[in-house]
């Protein structure tokens, strides 16, 4: 990818497609899902959320990669902010926890994602959640004015990461704090990988190391930054060999978990 706007078409393009493609299995159409070459199985990433209060399975369309809203500390009456919210899965589950006196507000750069969540929430009748179209280098939220930010394996697709954890610190209210499920690197890329745009959409091309995507949090101006919950990745080696040889598949693989999901917190000071 050669800029960052070609980055976000290509991933708006991307998960446009997913969200009409889960329409059209609801319908009865069938889905296409996979059928296209080099495809990137989201399941090899995703948590189970059945049995979670709150959920909804026609907002869970399989693409996170952890569980936010298990550490995010949502209390009752929070403004709660849910970046990339795709279907509306998590904003669901964040509204049980903050009740009818909160609010869940869930933003979404595809407008196919923002049609599918309001259709959801159209189904559910909650009063309390809106979808907004927008992207998080330049959330269309007041300052100050959120409790919790939450976020779901989508940070990745944002190419200006520093910029994305700015916004939520100007969003965020004092001793407000987020709550981030994402993917990040113990090793380098192969630049195979880089490249390859299913990799991207799928949060591994545009992953960090750990300690860069770390470092970004803590220059942002976070306090209490801590990595809660950490789970291996691993991609197949069938679906790595449509980017890269074998040689250098081993190689790849003699590091130690080079892909992680991780889930870390942070608070505003």
């Amino acid at each position: 990818m050669s800029s960052n706007e070609e980055i976000k078409e290509m991933v708006k393009e991307k998960y446009g497609q997913i969200a009409r493609q889960a329409s059209e299995q609801k319908a009865g159409t069938g889905c296409c899902c996979g059928s296209a070459p080099y495809t990137l199985d989201y399941s090899i990433m995703s948590d189970d959320y059945k049995g979670i209060e709150g959920y909804f399975d026609d907002a869970d369309l399989g693409l996170g990669c952890g569980l936010p809203t298990e550490y995010a500390q949502i209390r009752k009456g929070d403004t709660v902010l849910d970046l990339g919210s795709g279907a509306g899965n998590d904003v669901f589950i964040a509204r049980r926890y903050a009740g009818e006196a909160g609010k869940v507000i869930g933003i979404d750069m595809t407008q196919d994602m923002i049609d599918k969540a309001n259709g959801n929430n159209a189904k559910l009748k909650f009063e309390n959640v809106e979808f907004r179209l927008g992207e998080i280098e330049a959330l269309p939220v007041e300052d100050d004015s959120v409790d919790v930010v939450i976020s779901n394996c989508v940070l990745n697709l944002v190419p200006d990461k520093e910029k994305a954890f700015s916004e939520i610190q100007r969003v965020l209210k004092s001793g407000g704090r987020f709550c981030v499920s994402d993917i990040v690197l113990n090793a380098e890329l192969h630049p195979n990988l880089r490249s390859a745009a299913a990799m991207y959409a799928g949060c591994i091309a545009g992953a960090l190391m750990k300690d860069d995507y770390i470092n970004i949090i803590n220059k942002a101006g976070f306090g209490k930054v801590e990595i809660v919950k950490e789970k291996n990745i691993t991609v197949p080696s069938s679906l790595l060999m449509n980017y890269i040889d074998l040689e250098e598949i081993e190689e790849f693989k003699k590091h130690s978990n080079p892909i992680v999901s991780i889930t870390v917190i942070g608070v505003k000071k």
